[in-house]
């Protein structure tokens, strides 16, 4: 992609009310404040911290037994949310943001979402299955749970990485650096970071990982797995925001020409349609045909 073309999309800045980057960063530290409040308003009630933490924490947390899951539904969702600690907060939210903007930015504002929650549901699934398999685990499986959003950013990283591995980050630095070896090095560090941890929850970032690579292949194929969620979200977004612009012709001049109208030779109602599709699907998704028009519409400065 040169340089001209990446100018000429029309990137999601991340002020936009529909960015769902920073929807999912406001979330996470939603969460983080409202769990810390309350642990913090709990250990002024009964004065034991560790007793608050574990009490709190398994009510946001998936466990790794089945029988609990089915007693707190919601945690399949919480726990993508949830952090137990200040740091691990910030590391989420800092890969969260390096490789959601890059996803963002090449398949459109509707595919991260999607990614996020498949990522976490899918993953939380198999963190159970395996916790259930590994006899050694079973034993003790009230004293594990998964919680955090590492598991969800799976998800994302593999299928920002599935979708272009030739992407380069810092292009400055001798041309860039490629996609893979950021992937590379978050695999590694998340993979360490578990090692101290459990073979389930290992199991459920691969799990996670696998559903990302699977929605960028759909996604080739024409299949946009999280196009009911978008859909969903629309159809709530127009039930809260019933308002519509209307405009009285009335009240302006009416006439077929105006004083003064710049003549191109593209159109611009062509134009804005192909950037909305970059907006929506991202620039790997359009024709040829259209990669053509974007280019010569930008030496013609429209």
């Amino acid at each position: 992609m040169s340089v001209r073309e990446q100018n000429s999309r029309k990137r999601i800045l991340m002020g936009e009310d529909n960015n769902a980057l920073t929807w999912l960063i406001i979330l996470n530290a939603l969460f983080f404040v409202s769990i810390l409040f309350i642990k913090v308003i709990y250990d002024l009630t009964t004065g034991h911290a560790a007793v608050t933490d574990n009490n709190i924490d398994k009510w946001v947390s998936v466990p790794a037994e089945g029988y609990r899951l089915l007693s707190r539904p919601w945690t399949i969702f919480t726990y993508m949310f949830s952090h137990n600690s200040i740091w691990y907060l910030i590391s989420s939210l800092l890969w969260l943001w390096c490789f959601g903007y890059i996803l963002q930015d090449l398949a459109g504002n509707n595919k991260l979402f999607p990614v996020y929650l498949y990522g976490g549901f899918f993953g939380g699934l198999i963190f159970i299955v395996t916790a259930y398999a590994i006899p050694a685990m079973h034993a003790n499986a009230d004293a594990y749970s998964l919680m955090g959003a590492g598991t969800s950013i799976m998800a994302v990283a593999v299928a920002t990485t599935a979708l272009t591995p030739g992407y380069r980050i810092f292009p400055m630095l001798n041309g860039g650096i490629p996609l893979w070896v950021l992937t590379l090095i978050f695999v590694a560090i998340d993979f360490g970071t578990i090692g101290l941890s459990n073979g389930a929850v290992a199991a459920a970032h691969i799990g996670s990982g696998l559903t990302g690579f699977l929605f960028v292949h759909q996604l080739r194929k024409g299949n946009d797995l999280g196009a009911w969620l978008t859909n969903f979200s629309n159809w709530i977004n127009n039930l809260f925001n019933p308002e519509k612009k209307y405009h009285n012709e009335d009240h302006y001049y009416k006439t077929t020409r105006k004083p003064y109208e710049k003549t191109h030779h593209f159109s611009q109602q062509k134009l804005d349609e192909i950037l909305d599709k970059i907006n929506e699907q991202g620039y790997h998704f359009l024709t040829e045909e259209e990669k053509d028009f974007l280019k010569k519409a930008s030496k013609e400065n429209i």
